[in-house]
């Protein structure tokens, strides 16, 4: 029988793009409605009726990312607190718990950060996301997934040729997502290191080069040798 999985978050980018990969899962994708990660007495019921084996937490504030200086107590409140709340429940019911980061928790200067380097986040987004972390890291049946995704096709029209990164479209991250359900701790996921620009050109993308250096550190990439071990193995 095949392992049953929540995701948070249901209505979601990264959710929608895993409703149509095809990918053999019995996922199920409750909106705000049906499971409220501020409330707990909603995510106990949520997953007490449906008894899954694992809870993949995507539900999270990002994009713009200046709502996270306008707004801190939204910030806080969904990303922190609603984070929280879902491993309060997880533990109490033993739910393996995926929960989705950011890769922005490295301090971005030198690049190629392994999972057991110093953590310091370079934004308020990246804050959020490493609150998340630590109540996570607090529950040891529990999976910490660093990530730099984004949609397919790249969004925007400009692109950062002087900062690195290891950008990976949704799509990518959801083929590999199944090989990575049983595995704990923390894993970097990501693509190859290099600057958004080329990225997006790669892609087959028009866009034009811009610089990032007074919004982002030049270098907030990822190693990710841990995953590519883990993604020869299966």
């Amino acid at each position: 029988m095949r392992k049953k999985i929540i995701i948070t978050g249901g209505d979601g980018r990264f959710a929608n793009v895993l409703k149509n990969s095809n990918l053999n899962l019995n996922i199920k994708f409750p909106n705000k409605k049906q499971l409220n990660i501020l409330n707990l007495n909603s995510i106990q019921k949520y997953i007490k009726k449906n008894k899954p084996n694992y809870l993949i937490h995507c539900a999270a504030l990002s994009r713009p990312m200046n709502i996270h200086d306008k707004n801190i107590s939204k910030s806080i409140t969904i990303n922190i607190i609603g984070t929280c709340n879902i491993v309060k429940i997880c533990s109490e019911l033993n739910i393996k718990l995926i929960y989705f980061s950011t890769g922005y928790v490295y301090e971005g200067k030198k690049g190629n950060y392994k999972e057991k380097d110093p953590v310091l986040p370079f934004n308020n987004y990246a804050w959020s996301k490493l609150g998340g972390e630590c109540a996570v890291q607090m529950y040891k049946n529990s999976l910490i997934l660093r990530l730099t995704m984004c949609e397919k096709p790249f969004v925007h029209k400009y692109a950062f040729s002087d900062i690195k990164t290891n950008f990976m479209f949704h799509e990518d991250i959801a083929k590999i997502l199944p090989k990575l359900l049983n595995k704990k701790g923390v894993i970097n996921v990501g693509g190859k290191i290099q600057s958004i620009y080329d990225f997006a050109s790669k892609s087959g993308q028009r866009v034009k080069r811009s610089s990032g250096q007074k919004l982002y550190p030049p270098n907030p990439s990822m190693n990710i040798l841990k995953l590519k071990k883990i993604l020869k193995k299966n």
